[in-house]
């Protein structure tokens, strides 16, 4: 697996297939800042301006649904997507 970018666009909803996804891939570091977020106990607005790049003022709907179908998707990471990545093992 390449490094991830470091600040890619979102979708509006994140995957959620029970397999890893290239998407997965490629946001991993949004979800590790997520997860940061979250134990920081920062706000789900300043979160989805930042790390999402969504505007909640102007895109209040938009920016609920990607920071939560996101979240989710990071804690599923932890709990069932970082199998997948053990499985592949280490790049050569």
């Amino acid at each position: 697996m390449q490094s991830p970018p470091l600040n890619p666009p979102v979708d509006d909803v994140a995957p959620t297939a029970a397999i890893l996804t290239g998407y997965d891939e490629r946001h991993a570091i949004t979800y590790l800042r997520l997860l940061d977020a979250e134990a920081d106990g920062a706000d789900w607005q300043e979160v989805a301006k930042i790390v999402l790049q969504i505007d909640p003022a102007r895109e209040h709907d938009r920016a609920r649904r990607a920071w939560e179908s996101h979240l989710a998707r990071a804690r599923w990471m932890t709990e069932k997507g970082y199998r997948h990545l053990l499985q592949r093992g280490a790049p050569h």
